[in-house]
């Protein structure tokens, strides 16, 4: 009798053993499943950037032109449009002053990410760059970089006030915004980068009103 509880006993470990042992699987399983699904995930998300990158498209020599050039370009534009504040008489100067900043600044700010991460050089902020140091200004403005102000105008601009500020302003500010257009529509052209294509469209719709603008308040709209 005691041999066959014995058995018995052993019986119902081997099942309850058994038993834990599918529940461990199971469990496993689950888990792996998770981890299934989790790679699932990341291989989706990498594949939606992947294709976000192929909507972009592959940027070219065009792309790093446009970016290395128009960085400087809209740099000298808040350089001019910073003046206003403390010189212009025109509150409507000022206030295309302030808007050039607010476009051009977060611009600028793109253009570097671009060329960071292309492994590209960006312009230094006193005008240098490897292979650009030493950038003439003294004439009409740079090789491929149309509009820009010499310096002796720049130092005009900053000797300026009240109207003659806003007459001076106004007309370098259209030959400067002419340039960036000119630039951009290169890009739109040639450009093979999605983004900097787009922003050439978004310089040429802007800088063109703002041309008009300007032109109207000179007085030849």
């Amino acid at each position: 009798m005691s041999s066959i509880r014995t058995l018995t006993r052993r019986a119902a470990l081997v099942a309850a053993a058994v038993g834990a042992g599918f529940v461990l699987t199971a469990c496993g399983g689950g888990s792996g499943d998770d981890s299934g699904s989790g790679h699932g995930a990341h291989a989706s998300a990498s594949a939606s950037a992947s294709a976000s990158e192929a909507t972009a498209g592959a940027h070219n020599a065009q792309d790093v032109s446009f970016a290395q050039g128009m960085i400087p370009h809209h740099r000298q534009a808040l350089e001019m449009a910073r003046l206003a504040d403390g010189r212009a008489s025109s509150g409507a100067v000022k206030d295309l002053a302030a808007r050039i900043e607010k476009a051009q600044d977060p611009e600028i700010k793109t253009m570097t990410g671009w060329l960071k991460s292309w492994g590209e050089d960006v312009p230094a902020a006193g005008g240098g760059m490897d292979g650009m140091e030493g950038m003439d200004h003294s004439g009409s403005g740079h090789d491929g970089m149309p509009g820009m102000m010499g310096e002796a105008d720049m130092a005009e601009l900053e000797k300026s006030s009240g109207k003659a500020f806003d007459t001076k302003f106004l007309a370098l500010m259209v030959e400067h915004h002419e340039g960036a257009v000119k630039m951009a529509t290169v890009e739109k052209s040639k450009g093979g980068y999605g983004p900097a294509k787009a922003m050439a469209d978004d310089i040429v719709t802007a800088q063109n009103a703002e041309i008009s603008e300007m032109n109207k308040l000179l007085g030849k709209g």
